[in-house]
């Protein structure tokens, strides 16, 4: 990953907004019982309009909720947006397990007293940190009701028995949601209008070309853009309903490109990374005919990485 200043310059983000992420670092250093949440982001993100939206809703003390299909990048883009503005990343996978306790916290026994447990959320909210509420639309009510505490205005948690966390200037929340998964429900209007809406695009040429490039720097011009090519084409075919969106799979892809270095053939490793995320012979048939078209059986390694 770059550095983030040219990172975010390189993106033609806004002057006055790099300066004022820049600010917003230090004026809330990192407190040290946190400071191993604070990570570097494995992908990078790409998209200057997206990215310019997020970072002055954050800037202006506001939740965002990402909302999009499956491998647009919302959680690289939260991974992202914690990481341009130096916090601490809380994670949250809803589901429809996750309650109260597991947010806010339950009581324990410890030192011969009952003490509270702190939860995900109330930890993110003492510390300032960026939560990351994943498959915000699998959250059952009683966790939905925390979390309508937790993203008013006020930026209070009430804890029953306990007392009342004050939000920490810093923290954010960042839900993200795709569309049509089994267990996911309509998020009511009370929750959706405690979050700034961002509809993440689809990937295109010119991101995907940014990602391996940063990634990447020493894959041939010609690899790169079979890999791109690959992922647009099984892109379009998910949008057509010709696949499913199994094999839509960003990470596999970068992946399969990472363990080519250490020698593997690069159409072994993409049936590792892309082919066989599909269970299904019928839909894996489809995909192993578009790599064909784009990975030659013959390519070694070095006709990825030279």
């Amino acid at each position: 990953m770059p550095d983030i200043m040219n990172y975010l310059e390189e993106q033609g983000i806004s002057r006055s907004l790099l300066l004022k992420v820049e600010e917003f670092r230090n004026s809330y250093p990192v407190p040290e019982e946190a400071a191993h949440r604070v990570g570097l982001p494995l992908i990078p993100f790409y998209g200057k309009e997206t990215l310019e939206m997020a970072i002055a809703g954050i800037l202006e003390g506001e939740n965002l909720l990402l909302t999009g299909p499956k491998a647009t990048g919302k959680n690289v883009l939260a991974e992202n947006l914690a990481w341009l503005f130096g916090r601490p990343v809380y994670n949250v996978s809803f589901h429809v397990n996750t309650g109260s306790a597991d947010l806010i916290g339950t009581d324990t026994f410890a030192d011969n007293e009952v003490k509270l447990r702190k939860g995900i959320i109330y930890q993110c909210a003492e510390t300032g940190g960026f939560g990351v509420l994943d498959e915000i639309n699998m959250a059952k009510n009683d966790a939905v009701s925390v979390l309508h505490a937790t993203l008013d205005y006020r930026r209070f948690i009430d804890v029953p028995g306990y007392d009342r966390i004050d939000l920490h200037p810093a923290a954010r929340f960042i839900g993200t949601m795709n569309y049509g998964y089994a267990g996911t429900k309509e998020l009511n209007e009370a929750l959706v209008s405690r979050f700034l809406v961002i509809d993440m695009p689809p990937q295109t040429e010119e991101s995907l070309s940014f990602i391996i490039r940063t990634m990447f720097p020493e894959v041939r011009e010609e690899a790169a853009e079979q890999f791109i090519g690959l992922f647009l084409d099984l892109q379009l075919k998910s949008l057509n309903s010709e696949i499913t969106t199994r094999v839509l799979d960003l990470r596999g892809l970068l992946s399969a490109i990472r363990i080519i270095r250490t020698g593997i053939s690069p159409r072994r490793a993409v049936r590792m990374g892309v082919i066989n995320k599909t269970f299904d012979v019928f839909e894996k048939n489809i995909v192993e005919d578009v790599v064909m078209t784009r990975i030659p059986e013959d390519w070694t390694r070095e006709d990825v990485y030279g």
